[in-house]
């Protein structure tokens, strides 16, 4: 397969695949659409749950949903099984929003065979496929592939708040800025306290809703209309930002849906970006 999707039909058909691993990776608190909220859990079936705030940021760093380290992967990846040779689905309950995150950090690390599955959990209950209450239990620690010179994190595709600064005034890439136009342009206060409105100078705003139809990705043409609509060529290298580093993802994967081959991610983003004052804003 070489999309990043795969659809809620071809998952339903590989549910007992071999060493095909589903990961929930839902978030409790969603910022920058309206949540998705369901009367009681469920998940689809055979699925583990990995906490992004928990297990995938790396909590010793100040910025905010930091990219983990690749001891915290290592260790999440042992507590379930899964190794970078197997087939990883991931998905979130609110149909796109945390799961492109998920993908963006584990393929970063290496692993090949990883999947959004398009309309995650929404998609999933419509088209009345089975699911739980509870996700998959991991009883034991499971030996693995991973050992600490399997992972390598590849660099290039996050960005520091040095590098974006320094971009302003090269342009060697165009920042979109995938929060709303509200908060991209001030006119509404920012969801987390302390946080400067605005946005960082030279920057695009396209916001992440544009590329999605409700709970899914949009055709690869209404995505390519979205770049074309704000001038940006398919051969334009990309720095995407959200308010934390979340959303950018979605675009990410979009961007690559729509041809782009250099895309990176800043992952400090706007709740790094916007809580220094030394920074400029426009």
């Amino acid at each position: 397969m070489c999309s990043p999707l795969v659809s809620t039909q071809w998952l339903d058909q590989h549910l007992f695949t071999e060493d095909l691993f589903i990961l929930d990776v839902s978030m409790k608190n969603v910022i920058g659409k309206e949540a998705l909220i369901y009367e009681k859990p469920q998940h689809i079936i055979k699925s583990y749950k990995i906490d992004i705030d928990t297990e995938l940021s790396d909590l010793n760093s100040a910025m905010t949903h930091c990219f983990p380290t690749k001891e915290q992967l290592q260790k999440c990846a042992q507590r379930i099984g899964f190794n970078t040779e197997s087939t990883l689905i991931i998905y979130d309950d609110q149909g796109i929003y945390s799961a492109p995150r998920v993908w963006w950090i584990l393929t970063s690390f290496g692993y090949k065979n990883v999947f959004i599955l398009d309309g995650g959990l929404p998609k999933w209950l419509a088209e009345g496929r089975a699911t739980t209450q509870s996700p998959q239990l991991c009883t034991r620690l499971k030996s693995i592939k991973n050992s600490p010179n399997v992972l390598a994190l590849n660099s290039q595709r996050i960005v520091s708040t040095e590098q974006v600064s320094l971009n302003i005034s090269t342009q060697k890439a165009t920042l979109i800025d995938v929060r709303s136009a509200d908060r991209f342009f001030a006119r509404v206060p920012e969801p987390r306290e302390g946080m400067r409105c605005g946005h960082i100078p030279k920057s695009k705003n396209m916001p992440f809703s544009l590329v999605l139809n409700d709970i899914q990705y949009h055709s690869i043409a209404h995505i390519k209309q979205q770049f074309d609509d704000l001038n940006i060529l398919p051969n334009t290298p990309l720095i995407v930002s959200c308010g934390s580093g979340i959303t950018a993802c979605i675009v990410l994967v979009a961007a690559l849906l729509a041809g782009f081959k250099e895309v990176q991610l800043y992952d400090g983003s706007w709740a790094t970006w916007g809580k220094d004052p030394s920074l400029p804003i426009s």
